[in-house]
């Protein structure tokens, strides 16, 4: 026997709607095979296979049902119409078997791909490649810190959701309202920072750093070079009172004192970024309650601030998102890691002045940056012409991973407050102006964190 569609499948939107979901179907389970044998790398090819092709397949399921109302709702209108009622499945017929077993067959394999979608999107949004990838331009520079940080390792979502139902369904109204942003061109760049929806330090950073452990005196070396011929070292060594401890362990001493968790430090800041902090209260093991309030501040410009706990974010900042502070810094940085060889003379020097150039977009930037280094060099020959080669390509690499021109991303966007060369950091607080009622102020004495080796 001949299959046909019923006269209602037969309406161009039904039509439309299985071609869609049948096509839908065909791609997903395509692609499924592609994606389990290894074809592709791409992070769009996961957004396609979850996301783009369910969507797809639930619209062609909708046209399908608009399809039959619409040829119905003429039926009913049309004074010639057919008979209305609701169609009669006999079983003991053939046709109607077979037409029921289609539609079953294509109402499961929809379900399938729908179901598989979901949950497939659901934890495809939360890999490193989406959150980084997908939106390349707005998160290109936040990704590429992350992938070259000292958390490299630790998944994005980790830090920035929750456990639970509550957090998961928070995370995806937000990145609902945030996709919206980028489709609308309304992305602030660069991307504001501190986050506020951040989840707090204890339920983040202490999931693996032991906020209570002594960790005593620690010796840092801050390289730096010279801008002569050798490019000679010039680093600085210093004693770092990290400490730490609780009244358990017998110790509370150090920088690690502010998160000492016997200790309780609140303060108010009054700009976004969190670098005016004219209020600070502190209660210390005993209870002892004090404030220290910086000179001149009115009650009106604390009701106004924001009201923070002090935790592992107010210093390390930009814990998994690094930049580097200066050109100087960066360039140093590469020269201690060979990036940049230290044996090409001047090449700190030169090496900076490229970096340190404004450039409209990336490719401009490596451009210029290759073509300096090569006339310089060119007028000034070295023995070695692979050094030059690896300058070009190490400086290239300090520009790329620290400045994107999209996003107005440059030297000292993001201040790190880990101490106090670079950024505010540790004189937001210490900067004997925050005085208590007492007498007592919040002393900026340099020994009480380091010492010069």
């Amino acid at each position: 026997m001949r299959f046909r569609l019923p006269p209602a499948f037969r309406h161009p939107l039904a039509l439309a709607g299985m071609a869609a979901t049948i096509l839908s179907l065909t791609l997903f389970f395509i692609l499924l095979l592609l994606e389990q044998f290894g074809f592709h790398s791409n992070p769009y090819f996961g957004l396609l296979i979850l996301v783009a092709i369910p969507v797809g397949s639930a619209i062609g399921l909708l046209l399908v049902l608009t399809g039959v109302w619409l040829d119905r709702r003429r039926r009913r209108r049309s004074p010639e119409s057919e008979q209305t009622e609701w169609p009669v499945v006999d079983l003991r017929t053939s046709r109607h078997r077979k037409l029921l077993v289609v539609g079953v067959a294509l109402v499961a394999l929809n379900l399938i791909l729908l179901t598989m979608g979901s949950y497939g999107a659901v934890h495809y949004m939360e890999t490193d490649g989406f959150c980084g990838q997908v939106c390349h331009t707005t998160m290109e520079p936040q990704s590429t810190a992350h992938q070259t940080g000292p958390h490299a390792r630790i998944a994005c979502v980790d830090c920035h959701i929750g456990p639970g139902a509550g957090a998961l369904v928070e995370s995806k109204m937000a990145g609902a309202r945030q996709l919206w942003h980028v489709m609308r061109g309304q992305v602030p760049a660069p991307v504001l920072s501190p986050v506020r929806s951040m989840r707090p330090a204890r339920e983040t950073c202490e999931t693996c750093h032991w906020a209570e452990n002594f960790h005593g005196e620690e010796v840092r070396v801050f390289p730096e070079f010279a801008n002569d011929e050798a490019n000679t070292p010039a680093g600085t060594t210093l004693t770092l009172f990290v400490g730490g401890g609780n009244a358990q362990l017998g110790t509370g001493t150090g920088i690690h004192w502010h998160m000492n968790l016997d200790n309780e430090i609140e303060y108010i800041t009054t700009d976004p970024a969190r670098e005016t902090i004219p209020y600070v209260r502190l209660r210390d093991r005993n209870g002892v309650v004090r404030e220290f309030v910086v000179d001149g501040t009115t009650p009106g410009q604390l009701a106004a601030g924001e009201r923070r706990r002090m935790d592992c974010l107010d210093c390390h900042s930009r814990p998994a998102h690094t930049f580097a502070p200066t050109p100087q810094r960066a360039v140093d940085t590469a020269l201690v890691q060979g990036r940049i060889p230290r044996d090409l003379p001047f090449v700190r020097n030169e090496a900076v002045a490229a970096v340190s150039q404004e450039y409209p977009d990336r490719q401009t930037a490596l451009d210029a940056i290759a073509t300096r280094l090569r006339e310089y060099y060119a007028a000034h020959p070295v023995q070695d012409a692979r050094l030059v080669d690896r300058a070009i390509r190490g400086t290239q690499d300090v520009w790329a991973k620290n400045i994107f021109p999209s996003m107005k991303v440059t030297w000292g966007t993001y201040p790190n407050h880990i101490g106090h060369v670079d950024s505010p950091g540790c004189f937001r607080c210490h900067d004997d102006e925050h005085t208590a009622k007492d007498g007592s102020v919040i002393r900026q004495d340099c020994e009480l964190c380091h010492k010069e080796s």
